[in-house]
Order: C-alpha cells, then sequence, then structure tokens
C-alpha cells in the first residue's frame, strides 16, 4: 500500500522533468517565431499578375501585385478567407516619367517604372500568423527584411479590410 503514492510521486517527479526539457515556444532556441515574414519567398519574379497599383502622395510609386498558384487560385474562385498557403507580393517602383515616350506623344504623358524602392509581402498562415489575422508581413528594401517596429502598424492597416480578408487588392484579370 505505501508503494503506489511513492509510485504516484515518482512518476508525477518525471514527467514535471520532462516537461522542463521542451522549449515553451515550439522553437530549438526558445524564441518565438517572428509576427512578420523575414525570407522572400522563392520564385516570386515567376508568379501571376493580379493587379497593378499607382500610390500617389509621398510613396508616389507604381507597383505590380502578384500572387503564388494558391493565391491566383483564390482569386479567381472569390475565395475568403483565403486559404493557408496564399502569398501575395506588390514590387514597388519609383513613378518616373519617361522623357523618351513623352518625345513620341509631342507632350508629357507617360510615367515608366523607375528604380525599385521596396517588395512586400503577404503570407497567409492561419496557426503562425493566428495573432496578426492569418496573415504574415513582410516589406524588404535591397533584399533585407525590415525590423519589427517598422513591421508593427502593417496588421492595425490591413484589419480595416476585415471584410477582404484584410487584403486591399482586388483582382483585375
Amino acid at each position: 500500500m505505501k508503494r503506489i503514492p511513492f509510485l504516484l510521486l515518482a512518476i508525477a517527479a518525471v514527467a514535471g522533468i520532462f516537461a522542463g526539457l521542451g522549449p515553451s515556444s515550439g522553437q530549438p532556441d526558445q524564441q518565438a517565431a517572428p509576427a512578420y515574414v523575414t525570407s522572400i519567398p522563392p520564385g516570386y519574379r515567376d508568379w501571376k499578375l493580379i493587379s497593378v497599383a499607382h500610390e500617389a502622395g509621398k510613396l508616389n510609386s507604381l507597383g505590380a501585385v502578384l500572387g503564388n498558384d494558391v493565391a491566383i487560385r483564390a482569386y479567381r474562385q472569390g475565395t475568403l478567407p483565403y486559404p493557408d498557403g496564399t502569398i501575395i507580393a506588390a514590387l514597388h517602383y519609383t513613378h518616373s516619367p519617361s522623357a523618351e515616350n513623352d518625345k513620341i506623344f509631342g507632350q508629357p504623358q507617360s510615367f515608366t517604372p523607375g528604380p525599385p524602392t521596396n517588395i512586400q509581402f503577404m503570407v497567409k498562415d492561419s496557426t503562425k500568423y493566428a495573432a496578426t489575422g492569418g496573415w504574415g508581413f513582410g516589406h524588404f528594401q535591397n533584399g533585407k527584411p525590415a525590423d519589427a517596429a517598422f513591421m508593427k502598424p502593417c496588421f492595425p492597416c490591413h484589419a480595416r479590410e476585415k471584410a477582404h480578408d484584410l487584403v486591399f487588392t482586388r483582382y483585375a484579370p
């Protein structure tokens, strides 16, 4: 009879030791996964066009919005919310007048993409990015990711588009 309490105590002690050994975040280095995208998805330049954009004001940029196959299928089918695996890329360039084209037209009217300014990504992973509506946001300049402080306003801004699963861009077939 005295062995049962001892056995229960021993099992509880061993279980406590094993529970303390595992990382609490699920990451090997016990660091939580970043709440934003830190690497550029491979092959994004080969994705299909979703739409184009011109942002005026201080940005004054032209952009091409691209999607991987999962994104394109969801856009075409009108699927909301977007399924996990959806990745949307926005390639931004300066909005530059084209003197060469204007010569042909005989007046200033043509604008073309100038030097690139940044690349932005939205990656749908409802588990990894649960705290930000299922989306991870990324911003890259010269191939380098922005830091956490820079990325902080992304989710609150996109949250305004809740009716469209946080995505601003509409499909332009």
